[in-house]
This record gives structure tokens, sequence and C-alpha cells, in this order.
């Protein structure tokens, strides 16, 4: 029986809103997909928390669920891959395992104003060395506070059992047989205190957050021999070959490899990467909305990104549909805006919650402006998503003169690259090829396993995802240079009075 077994990867996709567990082949296919959701708290504005507990046991239940799955399937697990949230952060007890407070989730902005009060001291340092600003949360200022201000954290820590880490750490530590106490760069990056060229932390800067430099887990590379799993917990007795942050992961599944090429997901928002080798980016900290980031590291090379995201993109097309009601849903929209070629004048800027980019200004809100008497459905279904259109051209602009790296060609995935019409038109205002990969909720488990069976277990280095190559598509930019210079120069004039409108309206 065992000549006829099917190796696999089992790999973990532990999300915000779920745990995925799955095993992936070598040809690249994914089967025995599990799938648990989350839940995420917000008990009072700024603060974003969910329950670690619960993070780790979901994450246990659909690993167990898949290799159940496999070992009905003939599929023997080889090793194990695990991508996980960024920046979401723990607080635990050795002894025990369990979490002392609920987990710090990325989105969090509670310390945004003691952030503030270090940024001039501290953001030009950061945005060299770390690829960031302070920005508006720091999972070190949140361990630290909790040190001071919670009791069963402050004892636990006197008494040398408390541990620290962001979701890879925590779940690295239980799925070890070892009991493992690492992180690695993708996951560090986002965290805000590791030094990008050098593979270390940044000593000083936690230092000013008060952070312990006891509780720092190892920094080891995303593709690393990170101990074994734990038949106890699992079942299974295989090497964890990888741990990476999940934007990364779907990079590498979605064959985003090479400098030059970028890559954008449509979720609820935006979020656009774009690979530039190993070297640093030539303005780091230019735009405080671009961050410059590890994108993956294996044999002791780090390969970098830069990173820029619209924030309410999916977002704002279920606020049009489902608040203001003159759609349907996105794919209305996307129907309506196929019956014209232009918006006629029409702009939509989906700024929700701030702009990010070019400069970070909370204040920005959204706008429909240009409308008159003519202006028809259609028009306006158009003007959405073209807004949707320049804001990623823009993001990709801003990682571009960051970076010094012109984009050759962009991979897009998630929900809104099903239309049509937006991809055009982002084909248009960035004039690159844009390439629309087919199932994309997959690739960031594909893309963990690829990275872990690189190093000699199945290839000799990260391979070219091909598993649905024949469902892609392509959608060329057909727009002349000097239509897209005017039409982008049009955009930025709009977005230039939409800052100057908030910029009066926050000194107010």
């Amino acid at each position: 029986m065992s000549g006829h077994l099917t190796d696999v990867i089992l790999a973990i996709d532990e999300g915000t809103s779920g745990t995925r567990a799955a095993t992936v082949s070598a040809d690249g296919d994914v089967s025995c997909l599990e799938y648990l959701p989350l839940e995420v708290d917000t008990p009072r504005p700024g603060v974003v928390e969910q329950d670690a507990n619960a993070i780790l046991e979901k994450t246990v239940a659909a690993c167990r669920a898949t290799i159940a799955q496999a070992g009905q399937a003939g599929l023997r697990i080889v090793a194990l891959a695990i991508a996980t949230q960024r920046a979401t952060s723990v607080l635990w007890d050795k002894n025990t395992g369990r979490a002392l407070v609920p987990a710090m989730v990325w989105q969090d902005t509670r310390y945004v104003g003691e952030l503030n009060k270090l940024a001039p001291t501290w953001d030009a340092v950061l945005a060299k060395q770390v690829g960031r600003a302070g920005g508006v949360r720091s999972p070190y200022l949140w361990a630290a506070r909790h040190i001071c201000d919670t009791a069963d954290v402050a004892k636990a820590f006197a008494e040398k059992r408390l541990c620290f880490g962001t979701v890879d750490t925590w779940l690295l530590w239980h799925l070890s047989r070892d009991r493992i106490y690492v992180t690695t760069p993708t996951n560090a990056t986002s965290a805000g205190a590791y030094v990008l060229a050098e593979h270390r932390y940044q000593r000083d800067w936690l230092d000013a957050l008060a952070f312990p430099r006891e509780l720092l887990p190892e920094l080891q590379s995303d593709a690393d021999d990170l101990g074994r799993t734990d038949p106890a917990l699992l079942g299974i007795d295989v090497p964890i070959l990888a741990s990476m942050g999940d934007q990364h992961a779907g990079a590498i599944g979605l064959g985003c490899l090479d400098r030059g090429q970028a890559m954008c997901i449509h979720g609820t928002g935006s979020f656009v990467d774009l690979i530039i080798g190993p070297e640093q980016p030539a303005k780091a900290g230019l735009f405080a909305g671009t961050t410059t980031m590890v994108a993956r590291r294996r044999n002791g090379l780090s390969q970098f990104a830069v990173e820029t995201f619209a924030a309410t993109t999916g977002s704002a097309l279920d606020w049009v549909c489902e608040k203001l009601r003159w759609f349907e849903n996105a794919t209305e929209i996307s129907r309506f805006a196929a019956e014209v070629q232009s918006s006629h004048g029409v702009t939509f800027i989906p700024a929700l919650t701030g702009l990010r980019t070019p400069g970070m200004q909370p204040n920005a809100r959204a706008s429909l402006t240009g409308i008159s008497m003519a202006s028809t459905r259609p028009e306006v279904a158009y003007a959405i998503l073209e807004g949707i259109a320049h804001s990623v051209a823009s993001c990709l602009e801003s990682d571009r003169d960051l970076s010094g790296v012109d984009v050759a060609e962009l991979i897009v995935g998630g929900g809104l690259s099903a239309s049509d019409p937006l991809l055009q038109m982002q084909a248009d205002l960035i004039g690159v090829p844009i390439r629309r990969k087919p199932n994309t909720a997959r690739a960031t488990l594909r893309g963990v396993a690829y990275l872990a069976g690189s190093s000699g277990l199945f290839w000799d280095d990260i391979p070219r995802s091909t598993a649905f190559a024949p469902e892609e598509k392509v959608f060329e930019p057909g727009m002349a240079n000097d239509i897209r210079a005017e039409r982008r120069a049009l955009w930025h004039a709009r977005i230039k009075s939409e800052l100057e409108h908030a910029d009066a309206f926050g000194t107010k």
C-alpha cells in the first residue's frame, strides 16, 4: 500500500476571519481543505481583539480534519507549512499554554496617541531601517503595557513564565514537539521592529517602548528547520519547514516572485505588493503609507517587497449597494459599467476611512463628483470602478517611486478581480498587462507549501504556480499614453482637492 501513497505537505492558512488547512501536492493541487471561522471583537473604538486560544483550537481542529481526509485519500503528509495573519499578537503562560489576555489584532489602533508622540524622534529612523514608521499599533508596546497594568501578565513575567509573539510564534510553540520559540521575517516585519538589511531586531526602538528583550522570539528564516510537529497534538511527526505572513505566501502561490512583478489582492481593501528583489528600496520612507517588507527569506537571503493599500475598495462597493441601494450588487455595477466607454467626467473617490496614498490623511472622505443632469446610471457605475482602478494605480505609483523598480505586470486576485471592466480599467490606467489568476482563495496555502518544499523536499527552488495557467486571463492596456496621462492628472487633481479640504477640516 505504501508504494501507492502520494506525498503531500500539510499547509495552514490562519487568517483574521478564519483558519484553513489543506494538503498540497508536488503538482500544486490543493485538496482535503477544511475551514473554520473565527470571531473578531471590537469592545470599544480602536480596540480590535481575538481569542488566541480559539485561534489555536480552530487551527488544530482544521488540521486534524485535513489529516483524517488525507489518510482516507491515500495521501502521506511529509511536512508542515504555516501561513498566518501578520502582527496580531499574543501573551501566554508557558506553564499552562493558555493566552492570558485577548490577542491584539493587526487592525487595532488603541496606541496611536502614544506612538504619535514618539514619531518625531523615531519615524525617520524606523522608515529607513525597519521599512515603516511607528504607525498606529505596536505589538511590543501592547505587551509592555500589559506587563505593567495586567496582574496575571505581570505575575507571569515576574515568575519567568511569560511568552510573547505574533500568531506564527503562538502556533509554532504549540504545534512543535520541542516548543520552539521563534518568528520569521515576513511576520517580524509587520510587527515593526525588524531591521530589514541585517536580519535582527531594532533593540533601541524596543527599549523606547519599554519592551523586555528577554521576551523576544528567536529570528529564523521563512523557509527553515522549525522543529517537528507534536504527535500528541496532531497525530503526525513531520518536519515544520516554512512559516510566513499570509500576504507573502499568497504572492508565491500566485507566481509573483520576480523583481518588477506586482500583486493586487482585491478584498475589503486592495493590497498592492511590488517585488523588488534582494536590494533595499531606493527611497525608504518616502511615503508614510508605503511600507517595505521581507517578501520571503530562505538560504540566508531576503527578497524584499514594497506594499501599499487602498483601505476601502470592496467595502466601497458594499456601501454603494447595501447602504445607498444604488445597485443590487457588485456584479450589477460591472454590468452597467460595461455599457459605456467613459464616466464622462463623473469621479468617485473610494476613501470611506480616509486616504493612505499619496499621503496619510484620516480626515479625507469618499466623494462622487462631476455629476450633471445628463449623467446616467452606467456612467456612475463606470466612475465607481474607475475610482478603484485609479486607487490601485496610485498604490503602484507609490510602490514604484519609493523602490525605484518599474512594474512589468500586475497579477490580480480576490473578489473584485471577477470584474472584467475593472481589470481593463486597471490595465489602461497603469499601462501594464493585468494577469487574473483563478482560485486565489487557495493561493496562500499553495504558496507556503511551495516555500516549505523548495529546499529539496519536492523541488530545488520555489516552483512557478502553473496549477491553473489555462484559466488565467490577461488584460492588455489599450489606452494611448497621452489619454492615460490626462486621466491620471485629472485624478491627482481631484485627490489634491480632497486632501486640501480634509486638511482644512482637520484644523477646525
